[in-house]
């Protein structure tokens, strides 16, 4: 899958004006996103900070799995997400990144083979957090799968993450599965 000219890496999605404020979904989660927040497509200039906004946003407050010191293997995985359709979208404020999600694209079998979108990882600096720069990530990544046809954007969030639930119920999300999950690293 290529990606519309319109969506291009680096390149403007939305600003905050476009479409955050004021938003029934803003409205709905009591946060209004930063009047200057820029939503973009990441870069490989951004993978530095996507990594700290990755560290930061570890449950345990020790991510097992990220390494800041080694940025190639970010890189590459940016590039082939974006090769394959998805999306990695950061929210960019006073020309600092300060939060981040991926978007994953797949076709289905169901659905009469329907597209179907997934958001993973969106973290916010806990410095942004609860000022609407999530919300404003996650309704681009919606709006992004939307244009590309999608019948349905899914996620899955640890069943930890109480705040993340309602954060998710507020833009529309029903919590209508059970996940599982098997680790296939080393570590078990």
């Amino acid at each position: 899958m290529r990606l519309p000219e319109n969506l291009i890496a680096g390149e403007p999605i939305a600003r905050e004006s476009d479409c955050q404020r004021g938003s029934a979904a803003g409205r709905q989660n009591g946060s209004m996103a930063p009047a200057d927040l820029l939503i973009r497509h990441a870069t490989e200039a951004d993978v530095s900070r996507l990594v700290e906004l990755l560290v930061l946003g570890s449950l345990s407050g020790v991510p097992r799995d990220e390494d800041p010191d080694d940025p190639a293997p970010y890189r590459a995985a940016l590039r082939q997400i974006e090769d394959a359709g998805g999306a990695v979208l950061v929210a960019e404020s006073g020309r600092t990144v300060v939060g981040v999600c991926q978007l994953i694209v797949f076709r289905h079998l169901q659905h009469r083979g329907g597209l179907c979108a997934e958001v993973e990882s969106v973290h916010v600096h806990p410095d942004h957090s609860g000022g609407g720069v999530g919300s404003a990530l996650v309704r681009a990544a919606i709006d992004r799968a939307r244009s590309m046809g999608c019948y349905r954007v899914q996620l899955t969030s640890n069943a930890a993450r109480t705040e993340a639930h309602r954060f998710y119920d507020g833009l529309g999300f029903v919590p209508s599965h059970v996940g599982f999950k098997l680790s296939l690293g080393d570590d078990g």
